[in-house]
């Protein structure tokens, strides 16, 4: 494996590590008033390592298998806790794809992290057990699968959240 792929795993194992811990503390409450804003930071910056993934040549894994690994750990504790944590705000609706498909679906906020998280954890995992090239291929995959979908939609909607708290304010001598 060239010097260029090691150093693009572990840039996005990084991101993706980051990404991880983020959540997790956020989702217990570490983020208070700043959750919205804290969460918009951390999407924005795994989705930097999703965008250099798409810019990276495909990767093929040797005979074009992926090796197994063991279960993947369940993500649903932390996908409830995010739930709780973003009740008032965590359902909102997105356009799944500009290009194809024009219909309005119903998302959530909790569940698109979650999916970007499962992803990311997968891949995580490929490279702890020292398979960059292995982890390198899930996350391109995925990403072009699942999580880079996911993170963009809860991009827009944590973007428009967190706008919404700056610009819809009610101005000073304005009664409601």
């Amino acid at each position: 494996m060239s010097d260029e792929w090691n150093d693009l795993a572990a840039r996005v194992a990084g991101h993706a590590q980051n990404f991880i811990d983020g959540l997790t503390r956020l989702a217990g409450g570490e983020g208070g008033d700043a959750t919205l804003p804290l969460l918009l930071v951390e999407v924005a910056q795994v989705s930097l390592a999703g965008t250099q993934l798409g810019a990276a040549q495909d990767v093929i894994l040797q005979g074009n298998v992926e090796p197994a690994l063991s279960e993947d750990p369940d993500i649903d504790p932390l996908r409830t806790a995010l739930a709780a944590r973003l009740a008032p705000v965590d359902d909102y609706a997105e356009v799944f794809d500009p290009y194809k498909d024009t219909v309005v679906t119903p998302y959530r906020l909790s569940d698109d992290l979650a999916a970007v998280a499962a992803d990311l954890i997968h891949g995580l995992r490929h490279y702890q057990a020292g398979r960059p090239l292995e982890a390198l291929w899930w996350w391109q995959y995925s990403y072009f699968n699942t999580w880079g979908n996911h993170a963009g939609a809860a991009l827009r909607a944590l973007q428009a959240l967190v706008a919404h708290t700056r610009l819809d304010v009610v101005e000073e001598g304005t009664t409601v």
